[in-house]
């Protein structure tokens, strides 16, 4: 049990420092468009190989599983393109709302009204955010303003965005695409999600395409830590520890971030943001092994 727990949370630290890299890569003069797309691209031909060398593949479109890749796609883009504009760690602060965000939509599409225990991790998870994002302080100043707006209300709004298709990938992934293999459910996937970048960008990909080996150093790093060790990972620990452990180990993605930031990016945080970390991280184990702890009730109430 130790070793797919391990497995899990490894996967999630790999996931920890994207934003950190990202903003690395923006240092040196890359963008997001480029950025994402060729993690996602690297990421599906790996993924597609391992697919290849492991069973005959039947190739056969899975609209439902393209359109989640086009999800989980748009919010890497997304998520990039908020730190250009916004710290690293505010940035996985805001990602997180994901949580609550999902709640929302199964409430809105499937019926599935939240509970207390939902209502009140959600709450908690906004003070949480408001606490370790620096809301309540001078906001610092953004490292990218555009002529006429807000650097930082921008970075803000494009986090949240990432969160809200975070959230719809997260659902449209618990429902679709259960009866394959999960490696080549990740291949499906990625490749829904290199096809969405790359529209969404083609004439930003086509005009200005870095191809020089510094963007590939970047895409390398954001691949592996992205797109390839997370879902490998995931896929061999996720089925033996249960999606509720899982589910709590991940959050050890928020703590790595922050900590990523401080050592690579300068990014410092005081003790009331670091407050707030604690409470975002408390309240979404609290709902996961709230949920958990029901769903065992449920169950050996109708046995």
């Amino acid at each position: 049990m130790t070793r797919y727990i391990l497995m899990v949370f490894a996967g999630a630290c790999s996931y920890g420092v994207l934003s950190t890299i990202v903003k690395l890569a923006y240092r040196e003069g890359y963008g997001a468009a480029e950025i994402s797309f060729t993690q996602a691209l690297l990421g599906m031909a790996v993924l597609w190989l391992l697919v290849l060398s492991r069973e005959k593949v039947r190739f056969r479109v899975n609209w439902p599983l393209l359109w989640t890749g086009v999800a989980i796609g748009m919010t890497s883009f997304v998520y990039y393109l908020s730190v250009r504009y916004i710290p690293a760690s505010l940035a996985i602060v805001l990602l997180m709302q994901f949580v609550w965000m999902g709640i929302l939509l199964d409430w809105l599409l499937f019926r599935q009204r939240p509970g207390w225990l939902q209502i009140v991790s959600t709450v908690l998870i906004l003070a949480g955010s408001v606490l370790s994002g620096g809301i309540l302080k001078e906001a610092p100043a953004a490292t990218t303003p555009i002529p006429g707006t807000d650097g930082q209300t921008i970075g803000i709004l494009l986090a949240l965005a990432s969160a809200f298709l975070y959230a719809i990938y997260i659902v449209a992934n618990s429902r679709y695409g259960k009866e394959l293999n999960p490696l080549r459910k990740s291949a499906v996937i990625m490749t829904g999600s290199t096809l969405g970048i790359g529209l969404v960008n083609l004439h930003s990909l086509l005009s200005q395409p870095h191809t020089d080996a510094g963007l590939w150093k970047w895409t390398v790093l954001l691949a592996l830590f992205g797109t390839i060790i997370p879902p490998v990972l995931f896929a061999k620990g996720m089925p033996r520890i249960g999606a509720g452990i899982s589910a709590v180990v991940m959050t050890v993605e928020l703590p790595v971030a922050m900590i990523a930031s401080g050592i690579l990016l300068g990014e410092q945080l005081d003790g009331v943001q670091w407050c707030g970390v604690v409470l975002i991280l408390a309240a979404i184990v609290w709902l996961k092994v709230g949920k958990g702890a029901k769903a065992k009730e449920d169950l050996e109430s109708t046995a």
